[in-house]
């Protein structure tokens, strides 16, 4: 999906020789990152060259870093993956599951790490947590079981919600619908009566946030996915035109205008994919490196749109929080 169709929406496995691969001497080692941004960050950039220098490396030097920004789009991620494989780098970050799904496709046998992937193994990236068993390894940031986390959390700060609307992109290889099982499994018993998911492509996402503004009591779940990240400002300004409480993934909704947010550092999780890749380049293999998931969280709340939307947040939840918006 493009730019232009949101803002109509919205109204406005090989094994790597490794053997060999021990880190030498004045050799330049390249390395690849697929991000989820629609534009080159500065931030971001900033934070893996600084990581980089501080596990011993000389970006420009030893090491050469080159970024895609895959924008969410199923299809440039697709160009970008083909493109990426063909430079045959040392190794490839890829930051989404929209990159991973595109760069697995591609069958390639370089080192990969990934960041935000939120079922490697039900996509068939890795054998398991513990024993990846290939050229891919990485950090998941989010479990499936969140799902029951995030629909608790919106009941509590939307008491009347009793229709929910899950927000991800439908298109192949966004498999944030892995989250809806536990959300289901928990609805009846916390008061919610439907749920609904988009269907078809991206555009199914405002065609979902329109018929759910017209039904009373109605609420959304935002799963992890690189195409509402990118757009997320749009996103919560059309939420926010519907008067709709919505819970996000990630922090960076809130700072857009966003509800309420439960999920983890992006930032502290690009940090330590920087380390895998790092070893990696030092020799170390893929496959003997574990996947790993995140053992904390950050609740964060906006307190201005719940004034907003007219919702009073109840003290347990506001204390607490770890971040508030005001």
């Amino acid at each position: 999906m493009r730019r232009r169709d949101l803002i109509t929406l919205f109204g406005g496995a090989a094994t790597w020789p490794f053997a060999a691969r021990g880190q030498q001497k004045n050799r330049v080692y390249r390395i690849v990152i697929l991000l989820g941004g629609s534009t080159a960050n500065a931030t971001e950039v900033d934070l893996f060259e600084k990581v980089f220098k501080g596990l011993g490396w000389l970006p420009g030097q030893d090491l050469e870093i080159e970024y895609r920004w895959g924008a969410g789009d199923t299809e440039l991620n697709k160009a970008f993956a083909k493109e990426i494989i063909a430079m045959k780098p040392d190794a490839i970050l890829a930051g989404t599951n929209t990159a991973m799904a595109a760069l697995h496709r591609e069958v390639s046998a370089i080192p990969t790490v990934f960041v935000m992937v939120s079922d490697p193994v039900g996509m068939h990236y890795v054998d398991s947590f513990a024993h990846p068993g290939g050229n891919v390894t990485g950090f998941t940031p989010f479990a499936p079981s969140l799902g029951s986390k995030w629909v608790s959390l919106l009941k509590e700060i939307a008491p009347n919600v009793e229709n929910v609307g899950l927000i991800y992109n439908p298109e192949p290889g966004n498999n944030s619908a892995s989250f809806a099982g536990p959300i289901e499994a928990a609805a009846p018993s916390l008061g919610v009566k439907s749920i609904l998911r988009p269907v078809g492509d991206s555009a199914g996402i405002g065609r979902l946030i329109l018929t759910l503004s017209e039904k009373p009591d109605s609420g959304l779940i935002f799963l992890p996915d690189a195409f509402t990240s990118v757009h997320r400002e749009a996103i919560a300004a059309a939420v926010a035109q519907h008067r709709l409480p919505a819970i996000y993934p990630l922090r960076f909704f809130c700072d857009a205008g966003g509800l309420i947010s439960y999920g983890i550092d992006v930032f502290q999780l690009y940090e330590q994919a920087v380390s895998y890749v790092s070893r990696i380049l030092r020799g170390a293999n893929p496959a003997d490196l574990p996947v790993q998931a995140p053992t904390k969280f950050e609740l964060v709340i906006n307190l201005k749109t719940a004034k907003t939307l007219g919702l009073a947040v109840p003290p347990t939840l506001l204390a607490s929080a770890d971040g508030v918006i005001e």
